[in-house]
């Protein structure tokens, strides 16, 4: 007789859930000091454990002493994901939690103390956001990506410098050549010059690791297979996302990507709409890939001129596809699906 396996289900990443354990564990981390506070499930208070050296020895010694299910939380912070991987075998659940959230809910003087004290009767009431965290290998993608982005940050910039000394001239540096006695100047130039050459340099670098990642992740695969999503794209989303079984659905998606806004309403009233709270990263990766789909021939475009033909306006159709985008490779990670394009003519139809 065979024995079908279950597929492991990951809850959706939303606000921590209250569940019930026998120690609720809050550490206010810095680089040199740190307090811990613990609530018991009936305890009232935090008990807090103040200005401990910050070690993670100090912290699993701690842990271990304790009996009963453990749950631990953590504010994201440079230092976040070194915690994690080495305390998550340590307790039953660690949850990396929102700071800027938190703050808002603060008040009276701040120490270390107080900071683990109040931490902890947020986990214990159930009112932390969690912030994504894994020890999973494709992790490291995330940390390869913001490498690059601060490469292209930093190669923009110079450019960007460049090209202002030779406007002070009158000058295109791409096209034409500064002569002057200044020696200054030149010295500055050739600094740019050297800086651009090496960023070049170090960009080919990035894009053939970024090929061999393809190589290896059929997701990444996948998605270059969605128009306008090239292999850098693909790279950055799937990076950012990791695990798309942790959204609920694909609204709690779109506005992780900030492809929508809340309304705000209250006594029957309608006062507008604000942002979400989102990736810039991932909103910028998928108005880029709707830049680029709309340039080709292809199923995305053929879509954008059906709705423009409706009479849709142009920035409610880009932002439609924008959506359907996002839609289409939300899908693919979660369900390890490749793309099928002109669904959208199915929803018209429909």
């Amino acid at each position: 007789m065979k024995i079908s396996k279950t597929k492991k289900t990951i809850k959706p990443m939303q606000y921590v859930e209250s569940q019930l354990y026998e120690n609720y564990i809050a550490i206010d981390w810095s680089s040199t000091v740190m307090s811990i506070a613990r609530m018991r499930s009936n305890s009232m208070h935090p008990k807090v454990e103040r200005d401990l050296p910050a070690k993670v020895k100090v912290i699993k010694d701690y842990i271990k002493k304790l009996t009963g299910k453990k749950i631990l939380t953590i504010e994201e912070t440079t230092g976040a994901q070194w915690l994690y991987v080495e305390l998550k075998d340590f307790v039953d659940k660690i949850i990396i939690c929102d700071p800027y959230r938190n703050s808002l809910l603060k008040e009276g003087p701040k120490n270390d103390a107080k900071d683990a004290s109040e931490l902890c009767r947020l986990l214990r009431a159930g009112l932390l956001k969690e912030v994504y965290h894994s020890n999973d290998e494709n992790y490291k993608i995330r940390k390869l990506v913001s490498c690059y982005n601060d490469l292209i940050k930093a190669g923009v910039r110079a450019k960007n410098q460049l090209s202002s000394i030779y406007r002070a001239y009158g000058l295109n540096y791409k096209k034409e050549e500064i002569k002057t006695d200044d020696g200054y100047v030149n010295h500055i130039i050739g600094e740019k010059l050297r800086s651009i050459e090496l960023y070049e340099e170090e960009k080919e670098k990035y894009l053939k690791i970024f090929k061999e990642i393809e190589k290896k992740n059929k997701t990444i695969r996948n998605l270059r297979g969605i128009s306008g999503i090239d292999k850098i794209l693909s790279v950055k989303i799937y990076s950012i996302v990791i695990d798309a079984r942790r959204f609920a659905d694909k609204y709690n998606y779109w506005s992780y990507s900030g492809l929508v806004k809340y309304k705000m309403e209250s006594g029957g009233r309608f006062y507008g709409k604000k942002n979400t709270k989102y990736s810039r990263e991932l909103k910028a990766a998928y108005k880029t890939a709707t830049q680029g789909a709309l340039k080709g021939n292809n199923d995305i475009r053929e879509y954008y001129e059906t709705m423009l033909k409706a009479g849709i306006p142009q920035k409610k159709a880009r932002n439609t596809i924008s959506r359907y985008i996002a839609t289409s490779s939300y899908a693919m990670m979660k369900n390890s699906t490749e793309y099928k394009p002109y669904n959208w003519r199915r929803k018209i139809e429909q």
